[in-house]
């Protein structure tokens, strides 16, 4: 009684193919653990990528110079009737020094150097006024020192039940990851950004 070979004509499925299967996100081997779950969203944010545009060891302040006064005149003081030669003579009137600045000698311009809070009005090359008088509350927007490194987040403050409150700072950009403190990390707010200067021609 001969046996029939059943692999000679098996088709070829099954088994291990090359460049099959989840590529590696990192170039390591990986472990599973075990997170709270309150801590997931913090610790998904570490580990992930950071632009390399985000945080920066240097940064140029530029003071203001308040040199003259240039007064224009409001929106809602003029009307369709009133002719340009007339604009002098309306009442209500905008000092733009005094508008945008409200400290001089402690207000700098800086420009913005990535993209991380371009939900928020501020994209690259923008220029935006930092007062560093100002004591920064919950949901300013601030320019941040961590670590020797500057970065320019919205300032998050959560208060824990334990009565403490939770320091962090928010990327508006999904493509940003936010920057949660670690207990041993210290973070200075170096000013509270006030004014975005941003031309549309």
């Amino acid at each position: 009684m001969q046996t029939e070979d059943l692999t000679k004509n098996a088709p070829n499925h099954g088994g291990k193919r090359q460049n099959s299967g989840r590529k590696a996100y990192y170039q390591e081997k990986t472990v599973v653990m075990r997170v709270p779950e309150s801590k997931v969203a913090e610790i998904k944010a570490q580990l992930r990528t950071r632009p390399k545009d985000d945080r920066d060891k240097n940064i140029d302040l530029q003071p203001v110079e308040v040199r003259t006064a240039l007064e224009i005149a409001s929106i809602d003081s003029l009307t369709t009737d009133v002719a340009y030669s007339d604009y002098d003579n309306q009442e209500h009137r905008i000092d733009l020094n005094e508008y945008l600045i409200h400290n001089p000698l402690s207000t700098f311009v800086m420009r913005v150097n990535s993209h991380a809070m371009q939900d928020a009005g501020l994209t690259m090359d923008d220029e935006i006024l930092i007062d560093r008088s100002l004591s920064a509350q919950h949901g300013d927007i601030v320019l941040a020192l961590i670590h020797d490194e500057f970065t320019v987040k919205r300032l998050m403050q959560e208060k824990q039940k334990n009565g403490q409150a939770k320091i962090w700072l928010k990327a508006e950009n999904a493509d940003y990851p936010d920057y949660y403190l670690q207990s041993e990390e210290q973070l200075m707010i170096y000013g509270v950004i006030t004014c975005v200067l941003k031309k549309l021609r």
